[in-house]
């Protein structure tokens, strides 16, 4: 890989990218230095007290992403721009770090991250290789794997971590053998533990499934993402696109039950399949 480049040599580089109106970024900075000056409220925030908006604004950005909706990602993006910069002047406030180091870092980051565009590589890296060698402690992979993750995330994460170490499995096979032989381990779990008791159509409620079908379960939602990652899809983003299929689709089931009078709360199991097929076959 080529030398590193120089910061300054980086912006000449970037600088061919420039567009007017860039400069809008450096105001954001510059209102909350004047914030922090002339309102008690944004004169006492802390980094702590700010990192409960600054997760709640970038899951709003995401919300927006997900809808399609252009404007509310302005405004949701406005919001989470003004969080990061509020963090950079409180940063800035106590002489830990300014503007410019953590843009630096950034760009000789990326610029590490991509010989191939910055140097004479003929093709991307492996990123997780990249990204482990970066990281300073080697025998802690899940160093940086934020615990604030939702589950699936940080599931295909860690996964990802240790396939930049070679520990991974060849091919989309494995993963899904690999859920078919946890599917199977929690039916017998699940088995063992109804065992002992009275016979019932209807699952336990949420919290009363022993240990061992617990374990069985987060066996098999680990799987499933190992098999998501391999298949090139992010879990978290298959199974909201799941969710709201399944509720589109209940939604559309009970209008539909309702414009042929049927009670649809009191309708038997057999006479809502049939309305939910013809949903299905509609779409």
């Amino acid at each position: 890989m080529q030398e590193p480049t120089a910061a300054a040599d980086l912006k000449t580089l970037h600088a061919e990218e420039a567009r007017e109106g860039d400069d809008a970024f450096a105001r954001v900075l510059a209102l909350v230095r004047f914030l922090r000056v002339r309102c008690p409220w944004d004169a006492k925030q802390t980094p702590q007290t700010l990192r409960p908006y600054l997760l709640e604004e970038a899951h709003e950005v995401a919300d927006a992403i997900r809808d399609g909706e252009d404007g509310d990602l302005s405004g949701e993006l406005g919001d989470l721009l003004l969080n990061v910069a509020f963090q950079i002047v409180l940063a800035e406030e106590r002489g830990a770090f300014e503007a410019v180091d953590v843009v630096e870092a950034l760009e000789a980051k990326m610029e590490a991250r991509h010989p191939h565009v910055y140097g004479d590589a003929d093709a991307p890296p492996d990123w997780e290789s990249i990204k482990a060698a970066e990281r300073e402690a080697p025998n802690d992979p899940f160093r940086g794997v934020s615990a604030g993750l939702d589950p699936l995330s940080r599931a295909a994460r860690v996964q990802e971590r240790m396939a930049g170490f070679g520990f991974d499995w060849p091919d989309l096979a494995g993963p899904v053998e690999k859920v078919r032989e946890e599917t199977a381990e929690l039916e017998r779990a699940a088995a063992e533990d109804a065992s002992g008791l009275p016979g019932s159509a209807a699952p336990p409620r949420i919290g009363e499934a022993s240990p061992e079908v617990v374990e069985e379960v987060g066996d098999l939602l680990f799987a499933v993402v190992n098999a998501s990652r391999w298949a090139g899809v992010h879990p978290a983003n298959a199974l909201l696109g799941a969710v709201e299929k399944f509720e589109r689709r209940c939604r559309c089931m009970i209008e539909r039950a309702e414009s042929r009078g049927l009670e649809w709360r009191n309708a038997d199991l057999a006479t809502l399949d049939a309305v939910w097929e013809e949903v299905k076959a509609d779409e």
